[in-house]
């Protein structure tokens, strides 16, 4: 590799300040605009809602692939998440539960 390769390019480095600072501008202007205007209370409850079906729409795409054993390794995570209440231990318990199922033969 040569001595120019690891040169720094400015244009690069701006590009990346610059989406530092919106990504920065965008949380803080949350925070700020949710100290200065009062929600109505339905919406107050539809945002303490939202992460639990944000996080359905990014899994189901990936159980619907991964098929059967997909659906047994989420099985698996929800039995132990309803056990234990502990998603600490229920994540890796889904991770184990795949690699296993895809180590079964066919």
């Amino acid at each position: 590799m040569t001595a120019d390769a690891w040169l720094l390019r400015w244009d690069v480095l701006g590009a990346v300040l610059a989406m530092a600072a919106a990504t920065y501008l965008c949380r803080i202007a949350g925070t700020v605009l949710r100290r200065a205007v009062q929600l109505p209370r339905f919406l107050e409850a539809m945002l303490r809602e939202l992460p639990g079906p944000l996080f359905v729409a990014y899994v189901t795409p990936a159980l619907a692939e991964a098929g059967v054993t997909g659906l047994l390794a989420a099985a698996a995570v929800m039995l132990t998440q309803w056990r234990t209440g502990q998603l600490a231990l229920s994540i890796p318990m889904g991770v184990v539960a795949l690699a296993l199922l895809r180590l079964w033969p066919a």
